[in-house]
């Protein structure tokens, strides 16, 4: 498989799954979560509120590992796994960008001071469970 055909196996599952695990660390172990998250590219984005654990915990250590993409229904199901860098978002047009009313359950608007957004930007993806391959490993760093 071609990197371009790569990227594109890899944007395929991203457009079908926007809910997934995001780790980071707490007291120097695994802390793990469910996230929903929306994409550009290969850049992952994902709402949350500034006063939480994972905020602090990307403060301390910007590193993230995420998972996407494995619906269950089939032993083997493709999913990415995702390497990368947290940047911590207060800017009011990506917040407005990715605003939908889903998110009126924990904020006032896209204006609410608590309202940040994660973004990750990836140094390496690996897809996995491709039908009879190995991982296949998009290095971007």
């Amino acid at each position: 498989m071609t990197k371009d055909e790569l990227k594109i196996a890899i944007q395929h599952i991203l457009s079908d799954s926007n809910v997934g695990i995001m780790a980071t660390v707490q007291n120097n172990k695994p802390h793990a979560r469910y996230m929903t998250f929306s994409n550009e590219e290969l850049n992952l984005y994902t709402a949350t509120d500034e006063n939480t654990h994972k905020v602090d915990e990307l403060e301390n250590n910007p590193y993230t590992h995420i998972l996407l993409g494995y619906e269950g229904e089939e032993y083997g199901d493709e999913y990415v796994e995702y390497e990368g860098k947290v940047h911590i978002s207060d800017s009011l047009e990506l917040k407005q960008k990715l605003w939908n009313t889903n998110m009126e359950k924990w904020f006032d608007g896209p204006h609410d001071p608590n309202y940040t957004v994660l973004e990750i930007k990836p140094d390496q993806i690996r897809l996995m469970n491709k039908k009879g391959e190995e991982p296949m490993i998009l290095d971007l760093s």
